[in-house]
């Protein structure tokens, strides 16, 4: 246990490589809230996993912000001695803001790890040292642009390749992949963007030999995907559908899906992430740990997370250089094996560099005892 003196809240900006194209839009850079709190023994850093609007997920930066610096921060100076797992309770009264919440356990997490000189994967029981990266590719210009981006990331070493679709953008474009591509393993992610009454995409797509379809109906309709997944042969996957352990045992008694993306930034932090891989993994069902364009801070923490035993596929926990030409602490890199190491440090094992954070920062503001 011990007392949070300080909170600060800074909204950053980074350019991103490339645009990145999904069913509900297009990014061309990132902007997230991050949390530092600071403790009598140590700091701890969380990153808030909301965009700049309400459209993957509820929450937004300015929300995040909001809810962080006018119910959240105060009321945890106020608590005094806490831990990580006190936290949740204390912010419990608050329904939703799950990725505010996230950021501000997440960070309390951090700084009780760096205290007593543990990592968090260490802490969460990782057992891995390394753990397999995929990549996602968003949706390209033309065929022969998609082509040429996955040929670069297969010749990066990423030992999955997950493309991005939408209606009109879809079989064509993954058969051509297949194609090229007979033996990788290939999935699809949808972000909701189909119906029930699309299943001719989705009876198409189960031609093409997939490691999983991901969400491809509606983010709040487990039974629809349980009547899809009945009627097709490839595994589903839910990300945006899985909000918490209890959303995932129902998805997992519903038959809804066979694989799980847990997304810890998503769900509210590392302790719910973690609940939910305990759900699954005493189900036998894999799980993957999946990105939001995450800077350094949420890297590191998704690596830990991904060391656990359930996280049997490749992770979208792609090298820093995928997404920013200078990345906010120290890049992680693909190792020539399609792997990347899992920090050893204390807590989540980096921090921001002072420069670069300070080059990025957009807003800030302090809460004090």
């Amino acid at each position: 246990m011990t007392t949070v003196r300080r909170l600060d809240l800074r909204l950053i900006g980074l350019p991103l490589v490339r645009p990145f194209r999904t069913s509900m839009g297009v990014s061309t850079r990132k902007e997230c809230v991050l949390v530092r709190v600071e403790t009598d023994e140590a700091e701890g850093w969380g990153e808030c996993v909301a965009d700049v609007e309400p459209d993957f997920s509820a929450e937004w930066n300015a929300s995040a912000w909001d809810a962080i610096a006018t119910f959240f921060g105060p009321a945890l100076l106020a608590a005094g001695d806490v831990s990580a797992s006190v936290v949740e309770g204390l912010l419990a009264p608050w329904r939703g803001n799950r990725m505010a919440k996230a950021a501000v356990i997440d960070a309390v997490l951090d700084a009780e790890l760096r205290a007593r000189g543990e990592s968090l994967a260490t802490a969460l029981g990782g057992d891995k040292q390394a753990v397999a990266c995929g990549v996602s590719v968003g949706i390209a210009e033309t065929t022969d642009a998609l082509r040429a981006q996955v040929d670069g990331y297969l010749a990066e070493a990423y030992r999955r390749i997950k493309l991005k679709i939408e209606p009109g953008l879809d079989v064509e474009r993954v058969a051509a992949i297949r194609t090229d591509h007979p033996d990788i393993l290939l999935s699809v992610d949808a972000n909701a963007a189909y119906g029930l009454e699309d299943a001719d995409v989705f009876h198409a797509l189960d031609e093409l030999g997939l490691l999983m379809i991901e969400q491809p109906l509606h983010h709040e309709d487990l039974l629809a995907h349980a009547k899809l997944q009945a009627q097709i042969r490839t595994d589903l996957c839910l990300d945006e559908s899985i909000r918490s352990a209890a959303d995932a045992a129902a998805a997992l008694e519903l038959g809804a899906c066979r694989i799980v993306n847990i997304k810890q930034g998503r769900v509210g932090g590392v302790l719910e992430a973690r609940a939910i891989h305990d759900v699954c993994f005493a189900a036998g069902v894999p799980v993957w740990c999946g990105g939001m364009l995450e800077t350094g801070v949420g890297r590191a923490t998704n690596l830990a997370l991904a060391s656990m035993p359930g996280f049997v596929l490749p992770n979208d926990t792609s090298a820093s250089a995928r997404y920013f030409p200078q990345d906010l602490t120290e890049p992680f890199a693909l190792e020539p094996d399609g792997t990347m190491r899992v920090p050893t440090g204390p807590g989540i094992g980096v921090v921001p560099d002072p420069d670069r954070l300070e080059g990025a920062t957009l807003r800030r503001d302090t809460i004090e005892l």
